[in-house]
């Protein structure tokens, strides 16, 4: 996820673990599905900004394919990238306000999003996405919720390192005022260090949540020509509803 403020600690001094709570195993269907939405654009699309990369694990599997430069809030966390991602280019911004002073063939930006609690947080975004994006280019975002489909929901997972190192997480989701734009994750974290030492962290986030025709609009008044698209994919949950976005050619 990770643009998100830096005073989360998941995404700070938890960073380091972040291999062993979301592996970028299990990225690879998610990433192949984004890359088939990255080649909607009307120009060939080769090199690639993304907004939001976290731990890098998109970009483990998109730079086979892509010249990816990839920009997060967290130092932490591009730190934990670059060491999985050294030939993509890193840079430490907020997704609200980076320039970069170039142009790409496609701008992505996955569940990063997700931190984006307001309408003008989100229509920073997208001016953000828009202003690094070529004529002819698109721009992808795949939140993890849009009002219309979101249910509360509970998870768990985690994973183990050959150094005797695990982390066992919890997480749980819900809204508690559907009359406002943001819901709420709680999230649980054991983590059990090399020498069998074992920390509860807990903490709750505060995401944002969007109808489809506020996205819609949004990406249109950013002079994007937007469809919203059903995620194809094989995991226990439902497909989200992603948005590309393409920007005209003049």
């Amino acid at each position: 996820m990770p643009d998100a403020p830096v005073s989360y600690r998941f995404y700070g001094e938890l960073a380091d673990w972040w291999p062993l709570i979301s592996p970028p195993e299990e990225y690879e269907e998610e990433a192949a599905f984004a890359l088939t939405l990255l080649r909607r654009a009307s120009r060939p699309v080769q090199e690639v900004l993304e907004l939001g990369s976290g731990g890098g694990h998109n970009a483990f599997h998109l730079k086979e394919e892509l010249d990816l430069t990839l920009v997060d809030l967290s130092e932490a966390m591009l730190d934990v990238s670059r060491r999985i991602n050294p030939q993509c280019a890193h840079r430490q911004g907020d997704m609200r306000a980076v320039r970069l002073g170039r142009q790409f063939d496609a701008v992505f930006i996955h569940d990063a999003v997700d931190y984006m609690v307001s309408e003008d947080d989100l229509r920073r975004v997208i001016q953000t996405a828009t202003e690094h994006c070529r004529p002819g280019g698109v721009v992808v975002v795949m939140p993890d919720h849009t009002r219309e489909a979101f249910q509360p929901s509970t998870g768990h997972g985690g994973h183990d390192a050959p150094d005797g190192r695990g982390v066992r997480y919890l997480d749980w989701t819900w809204d508690p005022d559907p009359a406002d734009s943001w819901i709420l994750t709680a999230y649980v974290f054991l983590l059990r260090g090399a020498d069998g030492s074992v920390a509860a962290i807990d903490e709750v986030h505060r995401l944002g949540l969007f109808g489809e025709p506020e996205w819609l609009e949004l990406l249109a008044a950013a002079g994007l020509d937007a469809t919203a698209v059903t995620e194809v994919t094989s995991e226990d949950r439902a497909p989200r509803r992603c948005f590309v976005a393409r920007r005209p050619a003049p």
